[in-house]
């Protein structure tokens, strides 16, 4: 089974329809999880998803979300992906 098998099968399992991208949600998983700690992925998907749905789910909606996110991870100290000096 592909990713793409699987979005198709859990999106009918939780009988939703939404045109998604993949990539831009995995993005932000690996940035939480590098930069934050590896719980944080899928916690940020989660709220991201919710942010998204309560501002209309837009597509370009969810990529400015999706960019917030993902500068937020990048500024974070501490994390697993984080440096230190």
């Amino acid at each position: 089974m592909t990713l793409h098998n699987w979005i198709d099968e859990l999106m009918d399992a939780l009988d939703i329809e939404v045109e998604m991208d993949a990539g831009l949600v995995l993005d932000v998983a690996r940035a939480a999880a590098h930069q934050v700690q590896r719980p944080a992925a899928p916690v940020s998907t989660f709220l991201l998803g919710y942010a998204a749905a309560l501002a209309g789910g837009k597509a370009e909606t969810v990529e400015e979300l999706a960019g917030r996110v993902v500068a937020l991870a990048d500024r974070w100290e501490g994390g697993d992906g984080a440096t230190t000096s």
